[in-house]
């Protein structure tokens, strides 16, 4: 699997950002087929750093339905997978750097 198919994108939220300052647990959206092995390979590669721990979690589809002028709009939002990664001591990831 590819790199770009394994990680699509790091999760930025206030919860995630107390467990990155807390206890080093940076969280990731990932493709559906990806495992923790294929994970933990891409954090180690993309980022440079030592993982301890990989917690996956699929996050299941939700109807949405929204009220507007032109009357009930329904939608439906896509499930998607993500990964918890516990950084080994010492490790961390600059996730807002610039450049």
């Amino acid at each position: 699997m590819k790199l770009s198919e394994v990680l699509v994108r790091p999760v930025i939220t206030e919860k995630v950002n107390r467990q990155m300052e807390k206890s080093g647990r940076y969280t990731f959206v990932v493709g559906h087929a990806a495992n923790k092995i294929e994970i933990k390979k891409a954090v180690e590669e993309f980022y440079n750093v030592k993982v301890s721990e990989v917690n996956t979690i699929v996050v299941p589809a939700k109807n949405k339905t929204r009220y507007t002028k032109a009357g009930f709009l329904q939608g439906r939002k896509s499930s998607y997978k993500k990964a918890v990664v516990s950084l080994a001591e010492g490790e961390s990831i600059d996730l807002f750097a610039q450049g």
